[in-house]
């Protein structure tokens, strides 16, 4: 199967599942014939786009067992991860809003490898400290992603609450506080996982990367979203932050984050067509 084939198939997986969802639980009368959270089929639906995309990404980030990564493929396996994750924790926990924006997410970014070629070659991937560097990073991103999302679905919860009308979707959403709590467990979760991607990094720089660890703007946008979620944090044990201050400082880090990374490799792939 083609590249571009199976780049297709996983968006219109993904596409699809999304307007199934919109036009039985989320549109008008839906929600006066209550059923399951996620149907048995729906997961099964979900899980064949996970792994159709899954496949992507490992023939896009390891062809002939050669490591690329750049724009595209960290965008896409951001999404692939917190898709990943929410269908792990669907399980547990009632987070049922988060397809309706992460779905749609994740069929344009599955898309997006096959339209923006890698160029970036990891010579150091086999590397196992970097490996774990790795990891930690992509989970710390993909939890933030979740994170954001949920913060955007609170924002709109919030809005129409204060509007005193809801519409179908927004109604069929947890409570406030219960969509709060989440969200900082995310935080805390995430943050821990981006503290541990830092100090690898900072520690481990030489061995992985052949040099020591310099202040590039990677580097400083890391730390700037590092310290904007740190003094979240703090601002939420100590003083109780929450509504939409927290909401705000949620998604300025998130944005911090994205330029660190996803944005660094966007201006070298797509407007200065050079390798980091």
């Amino acid at each position: 199967m083609s590249g571009i084939l199976l780049h297709l198939i996983t968006a219109a997986l993904y596409a699809g599942l999304a307007l199934w969802l919109w036009r039985c639980r989320w549109q008008g009368a839906a929600l006066a014939r209550p059923i399951p959270v996620i149907h048995p089929m729906e997961r099964l639906g979900l899980l064949t786009a996970l792994l159709f995309h899954a496949v992507t990404l490992r023939e896009g980030i390891f062809p002939n067992g050669v490591m690329h990564f750049g724009f595209a493929t960290a965008l896409s396996a951001m999404l692939w991860l917190a898709i990943a994750l929410y269908w792990v924790e669907s399980f547990y926990l009632r987070i049922d809003g988060l397809p309706l924006l992460g779905l749609p997410a994740a069929a344009a970014c599955a898309l997006l490898p096959a339209l923006v070629p890698e160029e970036h070659v990891i010579a150091n991937a086999a590397n196992p400290a970097f490996r774990l560097h790795f990891l930690m990073a992509m989970l710390a991103y993909s939890l933030f992603t979740i994170a954001a999302l949920h913060a955007l679905l609170m924002m709109a919860l919030e809005k129409h609450l204060h509007r005193g009308k809801l519409s179908p979707f927004l109604a069929s959403l947890p409570p406030l506080m219960t969509m709060e709590r989440l969200l900082f467990r995310l935080i805390h979760v995430a943050f821990v996982l981006l503290t541990f991607t830092l100090l690898s990094g900072a520690f481990f720089s030489e061995e992985m990367f052949g040099k020591p660890l310099t202040m590039s703007h990677k580097t400083v946008f890391a730390l700037v979203s590092w310290i904007t979620f740190a003094a979240l944090l703090v601002g939420r044990h100590l003083r109780g932050w929450r509504g939409k201050l927290a909401l705000r400082w949620t998604l300025t880090g998130f944005g911090f984050l994205l330029l660190a990374y996803v944005g660094s490799y966007f201006v070298l792939d797509v407007l200065l067509h050079r390798s980091a």
